[in-house]
């Protein structure tokens, strides 16, 4: 019986690693589409700028596809935790174990959405940029090592590693604080910009979403290992 259950589990720590996986590939991708789009050439009927904007939906679409690959993982996995829970009925680390990951693959099927909804917004900020007008890059590139990290705490076990994640929620909140008042200036000087700096506001806090729900998979994470969530 227990051999068994061990397999489960095994097969559980599996899914949750392929689907955090994912979550990575769609923020690294929505963030190239985002990026690129801001730099988009010069003469918009050239060769040149066509088969850069093809690219460009090429790589939305492989967005939008990760974001529903992350969705059916979540199923997946929820699916297994529950027959884990009602036919199995496991105690004491085992049950925080699968408690947990019904947890995470709520954060990460969030994680998926906004990185969905960034590549979407990206089509608004055509042109604007935004890679050297504002902390966005870092921004997205700080929030990127924020879901990595947190999938890395869960992968290896390692609650020193959870505790940099939660700590590191910091820094991406000051970003997000510097973004907006970068885009709080950039209004002043050119408020005939204001939807699109708008729209970069939207996009960073998206980001920053992003960024609490890693925070939440580390903190999960330190739950299936000691019992506490929140020190």
């Amino acid at each position: 019986m227990r051999s068994r259950f061990d397999e489960q589990l095994a097969v559980l720590n599996k899914g949750l690693i392929e689907m955090g996986a994912l979550c990575e590939e769609a923020i690294a991708l929505s963030s190239r589409v985002l990026m690129n789009y801001s730099l988009v050439p010069v003469h918009p009927d050239s060769e040149e700028a066509l088969n850069f904007m093809r690219d460009m939906e090429t790589l939305k679409s492989r967005v939008l596809a990760t974001d529903f690959e992350i969705d059916n993982k979540e199923r997946e996995i929820e699916s297994l935790c529950l027959r884990l829970l009602l036919q199995q009925q496991p105690v004491a680390g085992d049950l925080r174990t699968v408690s947990a990951a019904l947890k995470m693959i709520t954060d990460m099927e969030r994680i998926g959405d906004q990185a969905s909804d960034i590549a979407e917004l990206s089509d608004f900020v055509k042109g604007s940029n935004i890679r050297h007008r504002t902390h966005l890059h870092k921004m997205a590139k700080e929030t990127a090592k924020m879901v990595t990290d947190s999938i890395d705490s869960f992968v290896r076990r390692d609650l020193e590693l959870t505790k940099a994640v939660i700590d590191y929620d910091d820094v991406v909140d000051g970003l997000f604080t510097e973004v907006k008042n970068e885009l709080i200036e950039l209004i002043k000087n050119d408020s005939g910009n204001g939807e699109l700096y708008l729209d970069i506001l939207m996009i960073a806090k998206y980001y920053e979403r992003i960024g609490d729900h890693a925070t939440n998979i580390a903190e999960w994470v330190r739950f299936s290992i000691t019992g506490i969530r929140k020190e």
